[in-house]
C-alpha cells in the first residue's frame, strides 16, 4: 500500500484480522518492519457502536479527545496522543503537511482495512497564523496522531490503537491491549450516554450583552465597504454565557446531532482546557481518491416562507458570488480545472438556510494542506481583498478569534482529507460557554439587518443547547 501524502512506502498489507492469533501475527510483522522502534498501528473490526457515545470509554490520561461526526457518513472518535505537533507562524500548513506525511508513512500498519479505518492525523488550525499577543490564544496549528481511534460508517465499525514500540511496549502488548479494549467495548450492554441528546439543558445564570458594541463595529465595517476600501468584510461577535451547572461537551454534541443532521459535528479538547465544539455546514475542502471539493456557503436566512427570497436577493447573491469567485480563482491559480453548477442552491442546516455552491476539481499533484493554506480564510469568513480584510478584523474585533472560522479536520494514510470551517461553534469549559457568530458586509448591507442575522445565529446555537433566548433575541 503506498501513500499519496509522502515519499515513504509501507509493506503490502496482510489479511483482515479475525482472531487474536491473526492480530498477533500482524503485530509481529509490523514490529519486524519497524525493526523494534517506531509506531505500530493495529486495528480490529468490532460490533457496530456509536463512537460519540463511546468516546468517554476511550479517554487516556492526557485527556486529549476528538470527535468528527458527519453521520450518516463517517463518525470518528479519538483519544490520547501517540505523536503531536503544536506551532504558530506563516508556514503552519506546510509543516502540518510534513508532520502528517512523516507520522502516517513511517508507522507500521500491516493489516488490510477499509477506508473508514485508516490511520489519521487530526488537525485544528487557528484563524490567524499566530496569536496577536505572544503567549495568549491558541497555537496556529495543532496536529495529533491519536492513540485510540474508533470509526464507524454505515454498520461497519473499527477500533485502532497506535503505540510507540520500545521499553515495556512490544508488539504482543499492543495486540493484547487492543484486543482487550475491543472485547470490553463489544461487551457493553448499550451505548453509554446515548440518550444525552434528550437530556434537559442547563439554565443560563448570566449572559453578556453584545448588541451595542457590535453595532458600532458593524457601522465602521459598512463604511469601509461603501467607501470601496473593501469589497466584503465578515465581522464576528462573541457572547459569554454562564450556566447554572457544568455541561458535558458530549451532551451538547448529542443535541447538535439531533438538530443539525446536515452539518458535521466536531469536538477538539486538550488536557484540562476548554472544548471547541460545533456543527459546521461549511466544507473548506474534501479530498477523496484524488478528487477535491470545496463549498461556497454565503447568504443566510431563517427557515420559513421567506427563505426562497435568498435566491432573489441582490445583496445575498453578490455576497455569495464573491465567495464562489475567490475559491475558484485560488484553485485555478494552483493549476486545477474547476467545475461548479451555474446557479447556487438552497442548503438547510438546522433552522437556517444558506446559498450553497459546490466547487470540484481533480487534485493532480497538489498537497491537500497547501491548497487549504491558499483557501483559508475564504471570503465567507473574512472578506476581500483578503489581506486588507484580515487587517480590519484585527483592528475592529475586540477578541481573539482563536479556532473560530478556522479549518478543523483530518488527513489519512492515503491522502484523503477533510477540513471543515469551524463556524456554528463555541468554547465550553465547565459552566462557561462562549458562542461566536458573524455576518458578511457588502455594499448595500444595513446595520440592523446584520445585527438580526447574528442574533439569529446566536439564538439557534442557544436553541441547540435547550437554552432560553435572551430578551434581546426574542
Amino acid at each position: 500500500m503506498s501513500s499519496r501524502i509522502g515519499p515513504f512506502r509501507l509493506q503490502a498489507p496482510t489479511s483482515v484480522t479475525t482472531s487474536f492469533s491473526d492480530l498477533l501475527t500482524a503485530a509481529q510483522a509490523g514490529e519486524r518492519q519497524l525493526e523494534g522502534e517506531g509506531v505500530l498501528s493495529l486495528a480490529v473490526a468490532i460490533p457496530s457502536r456509536d463512537p460519540m457515545a463511546l468516546l468517554s470509554q476511550l479517554e487516556e490520561g492526557d485527556r486529549f479527545r476528538f470527535l468528527w461526526d458527519s453521520a450518516p457518513g463517517l463518525c470518528l472518535a479519538a483519544s490520547g496522543r501517540c505523536n503531536s505537533l503544536e506551532l504558530s507562524g506563516p508556514r503552519r500548513f506546510e509543516l502540518a503537511q510534513r508532520f502528517s506525511a512523516v507520522s502516517l508513512n513511517r508507522l507500521a500498519a500491516p493489516q488490510h482495512c477499509p477506508p473508514l479505518a485508516r490511520p489519521r492525523v487530526l488537525l485544528a488550525f487557528s484563524f490567524f497564523d499566530s496569536p496577536l499577543h505572544e503567549g495568549e490564544g491558541v497555537p496556529g496549528v495543532q496536529a495529533v496522531l491519536p492513540r485510540w481511534q474508533l470509526s464507524k460508517q454505515g454498520r461497519h465499525c473499527w477500533l485502532r490503537l497506535q503505540r510507540n514500540l520500545g521499553g515495556d511496549i512490544s508488539a504482543r502488548s499492543v495486540a493484547e491491549e487492543l484486543w482487550e479494549q475491543a472485547e470490553r467495548l463489544g461487551a457493553l450492554p448499550s451505548d453509554p450516554c446515548a440518550d444525552q441528546g434528550h437530556a434537559p439543558g442547563p439554565a443560563i445564570a448570566s449572559r453578556s450583552s453584545w448588541q451595542e458594541g457590535y453595532r458600532s463595529v458593524v457601522q465602521r465595517g459598512v463604511e469601509l465597504v461603501e467607501e470601496g476600501r473593501l469589497r466584503k468584510l465578515v465581522l464576528a461577535v462573541r457572547q459569554q454565557l454562564l450556566l447554572d451547572q457544568p455541561l458535558d461537551p458530549l451532551q451538547l454534541l448529542a443535541q447538535l446531532r439531533l438538530r443539525q443532521p446536515g452539518s458535521c459535528r466536531f469536538l477538539w479538547q486538550q488536557a484540562g482546557g476548554p472544548a471547541l465544539l460545533g456543527a459546521s455546514p461549511e466544507r473548506l475542502l474534501t479530498v477523496r481518491q484524488g478528487q477535491l471539493r470545496s463549498d461556497a456557503l454565503a447568504g443566510t436566512a431563517p427557515v420559513g416562507p421567506t427563505a426562497e427570497l435568498l435566491t432573489r436577493s441582490d445583496k445575498d447573491r453578490r455576497e455569495h458570488e464573491l465567495v464562489v469567485e475567490a475559491i475558484t480563482d485560488v484553485l485555478r491559480a494552483a493549476g486545477l480545472t474547476t467545475r461548479r453548477p451555474r446557479h447556487p442552491r438552497l442548503a438547510r442546516h438546522g433552522q437556517m438556510v444558506h446559498l450553497h455552491t459546490p466547487i470540484s476539481a481533480a487534485l493532480e499533484d497538489q498537497q491537500p494542506l497547501s491548497l487549504a493554506a491558499a483557501l483559508h480564510p475564504t471570503p465567507a469568513v473574512a472578506g476581500l481583498p483578503r489581506r486588507e480584510a484580515m487587517a480590519a478584523l484585527r483592528s475592529l474585533e475586540p477578541f481573539e478569534r482563536g479556532y473560530y472560522a478556522a479549518p478543523i479536520g483530518w488527513i489519512d494514510s492515503e491522502g484523503d482529507t477533510e477540513l471543515r470551517v469551524a463556524i456554528r461553534s463555541g468554547s465550553l469549559q465547565g459552566r462557561r460557554l462562549e458562542l461566536t457568530a458573524g455576518a458578511g458586509l457588502v455594499r448595500g448591507s444595513a446595520v440592523e439587518r446584520e445585527l438580526a442575522e447574528v442574533a439569529l445565529k446566536l439564538g439557534v446555537l442557544q436553541q441547540q443547547l435547550d437554552l432560553p433566548h435572551s430578551e434581546s433575541l426574542r
